[in-house]
């Protein structure tokens, strides 16, 4: 189990949405490219060769990440190398850009945080810069619809992922409420139990001081009665009259006792009945 949740936290598939949207991003780049023989001439092979080294090299790394940092800001650096070459190569094509604006959803795939943006500004300035180096005003209007993407793909990844966390961490403290509501539970039928074995106990130890010493005293009046009755009769109308009064009292003490161990309505009725 615990091998499982470790391979999925270095590794989750990207979302399926935003990576169709990604390699259509990636057929209009190709199919444009078919769509320019003329402009292209000679070229067209090396358009086409460098288009699918760069997709067969993103398709690899998107479901097979690169773990060590050093190698990942390599990477990055060599895919932006392959579509600075072919803005500048033939600026006029300035849709060969969109492979800089492929990267900014993966740089929110492999970065977090300052990392991430710092490889977002950095696409940004590769994307605007070499289109306006190539083509003056004229290229700096056509980068900002590239430039734009560029930003919303990586934004729009953190949020999602943030949203996914957000959701994680709110399932887990409903699971630890959960476990923290049974142990509560067990708890307060222990502290029941406890108190019901508190009362026994204190039932009991009133049982013992005050009922038994009654029924010692009755004893002790029955065995003086029996005496007197041989040797003085004429006082024992006295020791009955005492007897009699240590007997309703012992029976007032073993009635209100019994009550106290009687079950409440509530508690009676939630009992099974033999």
């Amino acid at each position: 189990m615990s091998l499982q949740k470790t391979a999925s936290k270095r590794f989750a598939p990207p979302a399926t949405i935003p990576l169709v949207a990604v390699y259509l991003f990636y057929l209009n780049v190709v199919l444009r490219t078919l769509a320019e023989p003329g402009e292209l001439g000679p070229w067209l092979p090396v358009y086409l060769g460098v288009e699918c080294l760069f997709g067969v090299i993103f398709t690899l790394t998107l479901w097979h990440p690169i773990k060590r940092p050093a190698w990942q800001h390599v990477y990055f650096i060599f895919q932006s190398l392959l579509g600075i070459f072919l803005v500048i190569l033939h600026p006029h094509l300035d849709f060969t850009n969109v492979l800089l604006v492929i990267l900014s959803y993966q740089a929110a795939l492999v970065f977090k945080g300052r990392a991430l943006w710092i490889w977002v500004s950095v696409l940004l300035l590769l994307i605007i810069l070499s289109l306006t180096i190539t083509l003056g005003f004229y290229g700096l209007a056509l980068s900002f619809l590239p430039a734009t993407v560029t930003i919303v793909f990586p934004a729009y990844i953190s949020i999602t992922q943030e949203i996914k966390n957000g959701t994680q961490k709110r399932a887990a403290l409903l699971v630890d409420l959960q476990h923290a509501n049974e142990h509560l539970t067990a708890y307060a039928g222990q502290v029941e139990e406890l108190s019901a074995i508190q009362e026994r106990s204190r039932l009991a130890r009133e049982l013992h001081d005050s009922v038994s010493q009654t029924m010692f005293s009755i004893s002790l009046h029955s065995q003086s009665a029996r005496i007197l009755l041989e040797r003085d009769p004429e006082q024992l109308h006295s020791h009955l009259a005492q007897l009699q009064t240590l007997t309703q009292n012992a029976l007032v003490e073993m009635r209100s006792l019994i009550a106290d161990l009687r079950p409440l309505e509530g508690e009676s009725a939630e009992r099974p009945t033999s």
